[in-house]
């Protein structure tokens, strides 16, 4: 019998998963058996692919983060982006060429930075998230970063409202009360979870606390309900202003889940984002870990006078 030429519709599939293919090895989740994933694992992403791949357009990811550095300095050298966040950009353009040879349209990341949606939540001045989101913007186009974009509320609402009403028409129109994520957080594992890591964010984040531990900790998971509420609005009018996006997130994300987690460095831990820690170089390949760690283990390495990562000579097994 003569061999059969596949379908176009078989051959938009292998595509699709050719091309999630390139994202699995960099999966963030706090699943056991990672290892075992398979592209048939994530039908959600596969259809997401497949929307471009039918329109022969680029694949554009959306992925919200590199909101603003946590405001721990025992966690982050400053304000403004570093190594960390210059090899996570490299990192997603890298990921975008590489696609681009399974599928010559290529792929495009857009980075939906979320500071200003939850600032004044988590104690970070707009004018550090500004200084943030410029330097980063800076060093995309210095480094020639032309597979990424940047997209923030300032490209929502112009210059002229303030951030607090910014973030009060936002929340106003997509945000869920505190009320549906409490009872969310009852019965959804996955609220449950990002519930819980955002707490713990909150209470390391809050250096300046002079109360008691309890009263922080109470303070925290009140404060990590108002974090989830304006991320999830932060969410919807993305799907507003950028439809049909294959969606990216910063947070570990089980199987079968309509976003897909992802991380752009090696860590041992799946919460960690270069954000919230330090880039500390070794011989044999970089860790992020707390500001205080990182100059206890290395020397501090300067960029146009300024700190942006540290370098030790012990292995990643010593340190």
């Amino acid at each position: 019998m003569p061999a059969t030429t596949p379908s176009a519709t078989e051959s938009l599939t292998e595509t699709a998963h050719a091309v999630l293919s390139q994202l699995l090895p960099h999966r963030r989740t706090i699943e056991p058996d990672p290892e075992n994933d398979t592209t048939h694992d994530f039908p959600h992403q596969i259809r997401q692919i497949s929307h471009h791949l039918e329109r022969r357009q680029p694949i554009l990811f959306s992925l919200p983060g590199f909101p603003c550095k946590s405001p721990n300095t025992a966690k982050v050298i400053s304000h403004l982006p570093d190594e960390g966040e210059r090899l996570a950009l490299h990192f997603l353009q890298d990921l975008c060429t590489g696609i681009e040879k399974i599928y010559s349209p290529g792929a495009r990341v857009l980075i939906c930075s979320d500071g200003h949606i939850f600032g004044d939540v988590i104690g970070v001045p707009d004018e550090h998230i500004d200084a943030y989101g410029d330097a980063l913007r800076t060093m995309i186009q210095e480094e020639g970063l032309d597979h990424l974009g940047t997209f923030d509320l300032r490209d929502v609402y112009g210059p002229d409202l303030d951030y607090d009403e910014k973030r009060r028409m936002t929340a106003d129109r997509y945000a869920p009360t505190v009320e549906q994520l409490r009872a969310e957080v009852k019965t959804d594992e996955s609220t449950l979870r990002m519930y819980r890591g955002i707490t713990r964010f909150l209470v390391e984040d809050t250096p300046d606390w002079t109360g008691s531990k309890a009263a922080l900790q109470r303070q925290s998971r009140q404060r990590a309900y108002h974090v989830i509420a304006r991320s999830r609005a932060w969410a919807s009018l993305i799907a507003d202003y950028h439809q049909d996006t294959v969606r990216l997130s910063i947070h570990p994300q089980n199987r079968n889940e309509a976003k897909y987690g992802i991380k752009f460095l090696d860590t041992t831990n799946p919460w960690t984002t270069p954000w919230h820690a330090t880039l500390l170089k070794h011989p044999d390949g970089f860790q992020l870990v707390h500001h205080t760690r990182a100059a206890e283990l290395g020397e501090p390495v300067r960029e146009n006078g300024r700190v942006t990562h540290y370098r030790t000579d012990l292995p990643m097994a010593q340190a």
